[in-house]
């Protein structure tokens, strides 16, 4: 935001000489300065980031612990035929609800938008503790992750609006830390909660701590909403569900059925025509739910493809790494987790280092580093071998996991920061949108890779082929990333 100081000296400099001066420009830039003023004296800040952090934590805590409980779940539901599903379904439902939330928190306020997505997933989360079927859990997981895509996008669209750029990029790193905690917690709690009382309470135990984070944002974060006649975009939120689903239905029946079907061509053709009738409505719409205009804006379309390729990559590691110690190395579920256990230690520590390099190194130095960490990292994975130690697989998670935090931290700061207030909450939802489109692509698509026999030789063999794509697709990030170096750091109008 321009001081009013600053509006008002500029305002006589031009007078001054003459220039012409648009009075509603002028007019709109004090307005702007005094709301940001105003919101930032009437806002509790310590209650809004506790808020946000317990928010997020539910977020990310929810992939891990569900992970460690399904095994438990398929023994109790039957249906594992349905097992990847309530994964999956989960995944699918936050990216598509994600770019609906960050624009509705655009039209009505975060704070509506935010207790109406917390309210969402909580409802998914006690009903899927109900579940008595494999059917009703995947249903209600569906629930959970719409409910899911507000608190994956709004709180960091809140900490655009309430911090100035060098604070964010502080408080970003503490909300990347919670990542990394979840990653640590998720496979303890959840593999407590299942041993010593039931799984059903992985669900439930959302229930407490998202009333409370609700409470504390609604009375704490105080905002204007300018009075204007919204238009909800129904029509492309239409097309782009239906696009997304009968794309990721394809892969799913592909994998399933080894080779093209009639039905499968069926479902790829009613996916592209989806995919092109959504961009012709965005384009053509008064309020579109993905405003193209945002793709416009090079720091924008950087950070959203490097973000679907690094989404790519971490939902494939995530998945992978302990199926390779279970399946190829002969170890239990124990020595996976603890395989995995830097990844979550090191991402706080590079989310928060990229919180105070933004300060003063340019977004491109920082993330370019970052993805270099990812590219040596996914190369340590493709000379995995049978006899490979678990100590040397956490050095390696280790590094990809500094990767992660200092690349992901650098760009949701830097999309936060190109754009201003009215169009900050589509940016995060276009960001988070291609993040978490990455992940639901990359299990379905690493999934055709993926062997039958989920032991011995023919799994090493098939993880050999998804880590070398993975080096590709990081590859990729770190020639799309480097586009940023040859853009001025004044170019890329940071706010």
């Amino acid at each position: 935001m321009i001081p009013r100081k600053t509006c008002y000296t500029v305002y006589c400099i031009l007078n001054t000489f003459q220039f012409p001066f648009d009075w509603k420009v002028f007019y709109w830039l004090i307005k702007q300065e005094k709301r940001r003023l105003k919101l930032n004296s009437e806002t509790k800040h310590k209650s809004v980031i506790i808020a946000l952090l317990i928010a997020t934590f539910l977020t990310a805590i929810e992939g891990t612990i569900v992970s460690t409980a399904m095994p438990k779940i398929v023994e109790d539901l039957g249906g594992s035929h349905l097992y990847t599903w309530v994964i999956s379904v989960y995944l699918l439902a936050t990216v598509i609800s994600t770019p609906v939330f960050g624009k509705l928190a655009d039209l009505y306020g975060r704070k509506l938008m935010f207790a109406i997505g917390t309210i969402i997933f909580l409802i998914g989360s006690m009903l899927s503790g109900l579940s008595q079927t494999m059917e009703q859990l995947v249903l209600f997981r569906l629930i959970q992750g719409i409910g899911a895509g507000a608190l994956t996008t709004i709180p960091f669209t809140i900490i655009g609006d309430v911090f100035e750029f060098k604070l964010r990029a502080k408080i970003q790193g503490w909300i990347s830390s919670v990542w990394g905690i979840a990653g640590i917690t998720g496979p303890l709690v959840g593999g407590f909660i299942v041993d010593t009382i039931s799984w059903h309470w992985i669900f439930y135990m959302n229930l407490p701590f998202g009333i409370i984070s609700l409470i504390l944002l609604w009375v704490s974060l105080k905002e204007q909403i300018e009075k204007k006649k919204q238009t909800i975009d129904y029509a492309g939120i239409l097309t782009f569900a239906v696009c997304m689903t009968s794309f990721l239905y394809a892969l799913t029946l592909l994998k399933e059925h080894k080779q093209l079907t009639g039905s499968i061509t069926g479902f790829l053709a009613v996916a592209f025509i989806g995919l092109c009738l959504f961009i012709w409505i965005e384009a053509k719409g008064k309020e579109p739910m993905l405003p193209l205009s945002l793709f416009k804006n090079t720091l924008i379309t950087i950070s959203n493809i490097s973000g679907f390729l690094l989404g790519f990559i971490l939902v494939t590691i995530t998945f992978y790494i302990p199926l390779w110690v279970q399946g190829v190395t002969n170890l239990n579920a124990t020595f996976s987790g603890i395989a995995m256990l830097p990844m979550s230690v090191t991402w706080p520590i590079g989310a928060i280092i990229s919180g105070k390099w933004l300060g003063n190194k340019s977004i491109a130095h920082v993330t370019l580093l970052g993805t270099v960490f990812i590219i040596l990292s996914c190369t340590g994975f493709v000379f995995f071998q049978t006899d490979t130690t678990v100590p040397v697989m956490m050095i390696v998670t280790a590094c990809i996991g500094f990767g992660f935090g200092l690349a992901f931290t650098a760009f949701t700061v830097a999309v936060q920061s190109a754009v201003e207030w009215n169009l900050r909450g589509a940016a995060m939802g276009s960001h988070n949108l291609m993040k978490s489109l990455g992940q639901t692509i990359g299990i379905a698509v690493s999934g055709l890779l993926l062997s039958d026999e989920l032991k011995g030789q023919a799994l090493e063999t098939s993880l050999h082929s998804v880590f070398i794509l993975l080096v590709i697709l990081a590859i990729c990030s770190f020639a799309v990333t480097g586009l940023l170096i040859r853009k001025k750091e004044s170019e890329l109008a940071l706010r």
